[in-house]
């Protein structure tokens, strides 16, 4: 039997503005970064997100071919999604966005899934399950990703990134109440501390992820940019260092983080739903040694221009 992660979110081509540099433009997406991630470090994985049948569309699905992904769904009609990210002087990205989020419903989506996990009479099964992001934000793409949440939550673990875009998704009530619920779904939460400012703006960051920890995942994880990183688990909060780099740019760098923690989760055979207990359950030593493996992962994305994340080998 061979496992598989799926991740399930957008598709989009981020193009690049600086003072001191010409325009890039480079396949990105927070979810589809997180497919890519995960697959340079060697997982099977499945995506499911839309992109058009257009120049950009074609550039998103030879991405995913060429670093090994499985896409669920073939190019449609509408246009691919854009994203245009400036830098300001730090290399921090600011987006904005013109897109289209929609699916097949969700009895279709999750046929296109088994499809794939059931190509060519292989033994297939769908381990985990990543999502976040436009993806459960924005209609009518949102409402889809969360009924399939409901279906697939007692077959697989799930993982959230809220990724917040007030651009896209500026009613800070419905982001928040979007959000929770898919903590509550989630057994494993990233998050940003621009996040979590943005949903509680009157609220400390330790107060935020703890709450949310006691809904439901065994854990929660808030990256603070080159400062420190919080997690609450079950055996309590905790600061972990991060890893100093020469910052490129940040785009794609939590998705990096993103991918590398649920790797670094699944060797310890702590991913799937029979294992779900022991995650809720993770030692110290093995949250730290997670977080360690996550963090040098966003370092090496940091120090190089795109969302580029590394190879099992560049981490050792």
């Amino acid at each position: 039997m061979t496992d598989y992660v799926g991740v399930i979110g957008e598709a989009l081509v981020d193009v690049v503005l600086s003072d001191t540099a010409t325009p890039r433009v480079h396949v990105g997406g927070s979810p589809l970064n997180v497919a890519v991630g995960l697959a340079r470090l060697g997982e099977n994985v499945l995506f499911a997100g839309r992109y058009g049948h257009d120049d950009y569309g074609a550039m998103v699905r030879e991405h995913l071919d060429r670093n090994g992904v499985n896409a669920v769904l073939d190019p449609d009609g509408l246009p691919t999604s854009v994203a245009t990210a400036r830098l300001d002087p730090t290399g921090v990205a600011h987006y904005e966005f013109d897109l289209d989020w929609s699916l097949p419903d969700p009895d279709e989506t999750a046929r296109l899934v088994r499809a794939v996990l059931d190509r060519d009479g292989m033994a297939r099964t769908l381990k985990h399950l990543h999502t976040g992001s436009i993806a459960t934000m924005l209609e009518p793409g949102a409402s889809t990703v969360m009924e399939l949440l409901t279906t697939l939550e007692p077959d697989v673990t799930l993982s959230y990134d809220p990724n917040c875009r007030p651009s896209i998704v500026p009613d800070r009530t419905t982001a928040r109440r979007r959000a929770e619920e898919s903590v509550a779904f989630a057994d494993i939460v990233h998050a940003s501390d621009e996040d979590l400012a943005w949903l509680y703006p009157d609220r400390a960051l330790e107060d935020v992820i703890v709450e949310w920890q006691r809904i439901e995942p065994a854990m929660v994880v808030v990256t603070r940019g080159e400062t420190s990183l919080l997690c609450a688990t079950a055996a309590g909060l905790t600061e972990h260092p991060v890893t100093p780099v020469e910052v490129a740019d940040t785009v794609g760098a939590g998705d990096s983080f993103t991918a590398a923690l649920l790797v670094a989760l699944k060797d310890r055979g702590l991913l799937g739903a029979e294992n779900r207990e022991a995650l809720r359950n993770i030692s110290p030593e093995d949250t730290a040694a997670v977080l360690a493996y996550a963090a040098r992962a966003a370092a090496i994305t940091s120090s190089r221009l795109g969302a580029d994340p590394p190879t099992r080998g560049e981490l050792g």
